[in-house]
């Protein structure tokens, strides 16, 4: 399945600000999906999409309730073990690379406890339990402006990568 995006539409996103501009993919993709990531929907996005996909997710849920929400909503995997931070760096948002993969290491080594089903109580709790993610987070709330600012001007660079843009 193809995402096409009306050149228009992206013009006046992008006129608004990066992060709208960003947004016309990434609505394009959760629309294409229907919003969910599972065996049947996966495969309507490639590489370069799901990446994208993957930074809207991160920096969604990163934003809200850091890692600890990131995982109990189910991002863990998609975002940790798939090429995401491989792909930060390619698109030139190192340091984000680095994080990622400094957080897989914390998740890796408690995966199951951070993904099991947790009461409300518990699922607080588990900030406390988790701290070593609190400077991750911080570090990132500081480079999150830059970050997508490195992702925009790589996906405006490779258009074709993301969606068919048509008139």
């Amino acid at each position: 399945m193809s995402v096409v995006i009306k050149d228009s539409t992206l013009k006046k996103a992008a006129s608004e600000s990066m992060d709208a501009f960003l947004a016309v993919f990434t609505n394009a993709y959760l629309e294409i999906t229907a919003g969910v990531l599972n065996e049947t929907t996966m495969s309507r996005l490639n590489g370069w999409q799901h990446s994208l996909l993957s930074y809207h997710f991160f920096r969604e849920e990163l934003l809200q309730g850091g890692f600890i929400q990131l995982i109990q909503n189910g991002y863990g995997c998609y975002i940790f073990h798939n090429p995401f931070a491989k792909v930060l760096r390619i698109v030139g948002a190192d340091e984000l690379s680095r994080l990622i993969y400094k957080a897989r290491e914390i998740y890796d080594s408690h995966q199951e406890e951070l993904e099991h089903e947790t009461t409300e109580e518990e699922f607080y709790a588990m900030y406390e339990q988790f701290e070593a993610f609190d400077e991750l987070e911080e570090r990132f709330f500081e480079i999150e402006e830059a970050c997508t600012l490195a992702i925009a001007t790589y996906v405006d660079e490779h258009l074709s990568d993301f969606a068919d843009i048509t008139d």
